[in-house]
């Protein structure tokens, strides 16, 4: 059961211990309450205000899993302060990775501050989880999705037309890069439930995932050269560098420009223009 007062309390503690700039908000104007407004941990969540006002008052409000993991991330929770928040709810805290959307607060920071670079965290089984407005631009809208529809092997092999972005003589590699990944994070710590069943789907969907998987290759996804081919912004050459959280498994995925190429030109029409023009 949701104990409703230890509940609003730890909310509205860490509410009040974040600050705008720690979120990625600009603070503006005088502000008579430390912390942040209830308003704005309701837009970075994803919740009407009223709702989010509700769970502070302790007023009867059980929120659902996927609510807290959002919760979580607006907050910027370690993974302590998450697992008390699933536990006052009255849930049991996620158990690893595999589909909480748990972001990695030093991660978040880090995204927070990347306006001109494209970004995204994806947890340890590839599946996005918080993206910045350059990354939804540049790749589409990948986190929140339901399922398995926001994990990258998922899309790869169930949803060839996401491969158009990519040249076609690059999709063997980066499939093998895809299913080399996934099989060093299912094995890392012994039996990951959660990621045999999302191998076991895949076996059963694609024979392309079938043949790859038979390889046995295993490598764990680091820095890497990106060619992009946007529908509005043309050829982007990109970096992809991937900074990784040891705690949480969760990785930061960051495109930077090519050095001598006009990808950085680029990258700046599709912040200007934004992510509403982007078309699958």
């Amino acid at each position: 059961m949701t104990d409703h007062t230890e509940l609003g309390r730890f909310l509205r503690a860490r509410r009040e211990a974040l600050q705008p700039t720690e979120v990625g908000l600009v603070p503006g104007g005088r502000r008579r309450t430390p912390g942040l407004r209830r308003e704005e941990v309701a837009l970075l969540a994803n919740i009407s205000t009223d709702y989010y006002e509700r769970l502070e008052q302790a007023r009867g409000v059980n929120p659902s899993e996927s609510l807290l993991a959002a919760l979580a991330r607006a907050l910027r929770l370690s993974t302590d302060e998450r697992d008390h928040l699933y536990a006052v709810a009255g849930y049991q805290p996620p158990q690893g990775s595999g589909g909480d959307t748990y972001a990695d607060p030093g991660l978040m920071h880090i995204l927070d501050a990347l306006h001109d670079t494209p970004a995204q965290i994806v947890d340890e089984l590839g599946t996005v989880v918080v993206q910045n407005p350059l990354a939804i631009a540049l790749l589409g809208p990948l986190a929140g999705l339901p399922g398995r529809e926001g994990n990258g092997a998922w899309i790869w092999f169930t949803r060839p037309e996401a491969r158009r972005i990519y040249e076609e003589e690059e999709h063997e590699v980066i499939g093998r890069t895809i299913v080399a990944d996934l099989r060093a994070s299912v094995f890392r710590h012994g039996h990951h439930p959660v990621g045999q069943a999302l191998v076991d789907a895949l076996l059963e969907q694609s024979r392309e995932f079938a043949e790859v998987w038979e390889l046995g290759e295993v490598a764990t996804v680091r820095s890497t050269r990106k060619t992009i081919i946007h529908p509005r912004a043309g050829r982007l050459d990109l970096q992809c560098d991937v900074v990784l959280s040891p705690n949480t498994g969760n990785r930061l995925f960051l495109y930077r420009p090519q050095p001598g190429t006009d990808a950085a030109e680029r990258l700046e029409f599709l912040r200007v223009v934004g992510s509403q023009t982007f078309a699958t």
